[in-house]
C-alpha cells in the first residue's frame, strides 16, 4: 500500500475520533472517508485494534518530532527547554491522544491499545512498528529527557557532566506534564520553566 493511502486512512480515523467515541467509529466509515475499500483498510491494519495502535504510534511520532523542532529553535539551552515544555503543553492541549499518552489517562472516548507489543498480523513494515510496544508516560519522559541531553550537551560530553543537565531536562518535562494535568495561570508553562531553571543549571 502507498504511504499516502496509509496516511489518509490514519487521517480519516483521527477525524472520526474527533467527532465520536472510538467505540462508535466504524471501519467502513474510515475506509469510505479515505476513499478506499474496507478490505484495503483491513489488509493494511489487520483489525480495529491495529488501526488504533498505528494511529497512537503516529501521534506519538508527531509529538516527538515536535520535541526535535523545539530543541532546534534557539541557541540558548534554557530557551530550548522552555520551547520543549511549551510544545509539550500545547500538543497535549490540542491532541487528545497525545494527552492520553503523556498522562496515562485514557478516557472512554479514546481507543485504549495495550502498551505492550502484540503479535504482528501484517507484513507491512510500518504496521510491524505499530505492533511493537507503545511508549508509556514514563517512556516519554525518558525519551524527551535523553533527546534534550543529547542536543544540549553535544557529542563530546562526559557522563558526569551530563548528570545535572539530565536532572534539569527531566524537571522541565515533568513540569510540562503537570501543566497538562493542571493548566497554569498567567505566564503559562514558559514562565514556570524559566523560574524553575536558574541560569547556571543549563
Amino acid at each position: 500500500m502507498m504511504p499516502a493511502a496509509r496516511e489518509s486512512l490514519l487521517d480519516a480515523a483521527y477525524t472520526a475520533l474527533a467527532r465520536r467515541p472510538w467505540s462508535a467509529v466504524r471501519m467502513v466509515d474510515v475506509a469510505a472517508a479515505a476513499g478506499v475499500s474496507r478490505q484495503t483498510l483491513y489488509n493494511e491494519f489487520g483489525s480495529k485494534e491495529g488501526l488504533a495502535r498505528a494511529l497512537v504510534r503516529r501521534e506519538a511520532d508527531g509529538y516527538l518530532a515536535g520535541v526535535e523542532r523545539a530543541l532546534a529553535t534557539h541557541s540558548d539551552a534554557r530557551e530550548r527547554l522552555t520551547a520543549t515544555a511549551e510544545w509539550t503543553a500545547s500538543a497535549a492541549r490540542e491532541n487528545a491522544l497525545v494527552r492520553a499518552m503523556l498522562t496515562g489517562c485514557w478516557s472512554e472516548r479514546l481507543p485504549s491499545p495495550t502498551l505492550s507489543a502484540v503479535p504482528s498480523s501484517s507484513a507491512v513494515p510500518a504496521q510491524r512498528r505499530a505492533d511493537g510496544p507503545l511508549p508509556s508516560p514514563g517512556d516519554f519522559v525518558a525519551l524527551v529527557r535523553d533527546r534534550a541531553v543529547a542536543v544540549l550537551s553535544g557529542p563530546a560530553a562526559h557522563k558526569a557532566d551530563t548528570a545535572d543537565l539530565a536532572r534539569s531536562c527531566e524537571l522541565v518535562v515533568r513540569l510540562a506534564l503537570s501543566c497538562v494535568a493542571a493548566p497554569p495561570g498567567e505566564g503559562g508553562v514558559g514562565e514556570l520553566v524559566r523560574t524553575a531553571l536558574p541560569r547556571q543549571t543549563v
